[in-house]
């Protein structure tokens, strides 16, 4: 029985290792979109949105060739993780910075949002570049800290 319990918690914590290197890219020609799944906060907004580009229910689930480059860089902007980024095939090496005001916004029992462009410092002083949205945990439970992991839905987080 305990042999059992440390195997189930070895498996999950491995997965989530897995799950923590993962990033994807699709593209339409003009336009890459790049998913990290450990950072979706699963708030369903890019396929709400855009349900042509973005259906969970198919694999693969990101089909950008589906829509026109302006309509996904909009929606990929609306992502409030940051698990959806992209770049133009045309200037792939240059850096993204989005031209606006930070704004910081509470999610009712989720994230605390952080619109505009934010350097994070991890505990060992490592700089992170953020631009469009970036969510950050409040209910203390995220295995991605400081980034929220969705982790809220799953404790019954209130605030």
């Amino acid at each position: 029985m305990l042999v059992d319990r440390y195997l189930i918690i070895f498996s999950i914590t491995l997965i989530e290792l897995i799950m923590k290197d993962i990033t994807k890219k699709y593209t339409n020609g003009e336009v890459t979109i790049v998913w990290k799944p450990d950072m979706c906060i699963h708030s369903a907004i890019c396929f709400r949105g855009l349900n042509d580009v973005f259906d969970p229910q198919k694999r693969p689930w990101i089909t950008p060739e589906k829509s026109t480059t302006d309509k996904i860089i909009d929606q990929v902007k609306k992502c409030p993780s940051g698990a959806l980024s992209y770049y133009l095939n045309r200037d792939e090496s240059e850096e993204i910075k989005v031209e606006a005001e930070t704004i910081v916004e509470t999610m009712e029992n989720g994230p605390l949002l952080v619109y505009g462009n934010v350097t994070v410092k991890d505990s060992s002083g490592n700089l992170t570049k953020k631009n469009n949205a970036t969510a950050f945990c409040r209910c203390g439970g995220s295995s991605n800290k400081p980034y929220c992991d969705g982790s809220h839905k799953k404790n019954g987080f209130v605030g």
